[in-house]
């Protein structure tokens, strides 16, 4: 086992716990608590508080400066994963894979910067209507700020190899494979070359990787848009998800049994390396 993938594993076991902000909250506040403490080893860490019926929430934001100095007013690549799960799911899968990887790329990203800045992003409350990636993204249009590119990291950790162990929308098995053992990335017209870019990169590490763009901001297939990404395709962004396809694949998805020892650990290692390689040279 790789040390990457020791981090990563370290990482899912706190995080991969009851954590639905309002009926597990003391969950829900360990798990803010540990990714603040995670990230405050690479930078100043922003809390961007929003309010859902009088109660507070935050987005935890670590921006990354680029290798070259010069680039810092460049607009910046945005990469998110929420922490929030659903009542009574330990959400190993959903989402402390993409926990686990945003904190990985922090320290990765800081090792050997990219190109780009990189703003690091944990949204609050996907599960009750991507409400934290909706704030932050309204907040980013309101204040006519641009991003180069926006990353959603939603599930990242289970693959089944077996035949027919992959479902699709309506239409959509005909193109891709029966087999649930690739990475899916779903993205905007305007993220089709980074859509290229990111998959040759992800097939570099060893996993291999399908993307799809979507018109219309995913409107016509309502699947693609159930991540925080939506929010950002909404407003006119260039964005995209990476996902393992959720409920499309895995049948732990929102239930007791999402925990850590249905993971592929190797298959989520080479996707966490894959997507720094590849965030790296945009």
């Amino acid at each position: 086992m790789s040390s990457l993938t020791d981090r990563l594993t370290h990482h899912l076991t706190q995080v991969a716990r009851d954590r639905d902000p309002y009926l597990a909250s003391v969950g829900h506040f360990f798990v803010q608590q540990y990714i603040q403490r995670q990230l405050q080893q690479w930078g100043a860490v922003e809390q961007q508080t929003f309010s859902v019926q009088s109660r507070s929430h935050c987005n935890l934001i670590l921006r990354l400066p680029p290798a070259q100095p010069e680039r810092r007013l460049k607009p910046p690549i945005l990469v998110g994963a929420h922490y929030d799960a659903v009542v009574g799911s330990p959400g190993a899968d959903d989402n402390a894979t993409g926990v686990a990887a945003l904190l990985e790329m922090a320290r990765l990203l800081t090792e050997q910067p990219p190109r780009s800045p990189v703003h690091l992003v944990a949204f609050d409350l996907e599960e009750y209507g991507l409400l934290g990636s909706r704030h932050y993204a309204d907040q980013l249009k309101q204040q006519k700020q641009p991003l180069r590119l926006m990353i959603s990291l939603e599930m990242l950790g289970y693959r089944d190899p077996t035949p027919d162990s992959q479902q699709y929308p309506p239409g959509l098995k005909y193109f891709y494979p029966n087999r649930g053992d690739f990475l899916g990335l779903i993205g905007n017209w305007r993220a089709i070359p980074d859509l290229i870019r990111l998959c040759r990169t992800i097939r570099k590490a060893g996993v291999a990787c399908e993307w799809l763009p979507v018109p219309q901001a995913g409107e016509l297939i309502p699947d693609t848009r159930r991540s925080d990404h939506a929010p950002f395709w909404d407003q006119g962004y260039r964005s995209l998800m990476a996902t393992d396809t959720a409920n499309l694949r895995n049948p732990h998805y929102h239930q007791h049994s999402d925990s850590l020892d249905t993971l592929d650990l190797d298959f989520l290692t080479r996707i966490c390396q894959g997507l720094v390689n590849g965030i790296r040279q945009l």
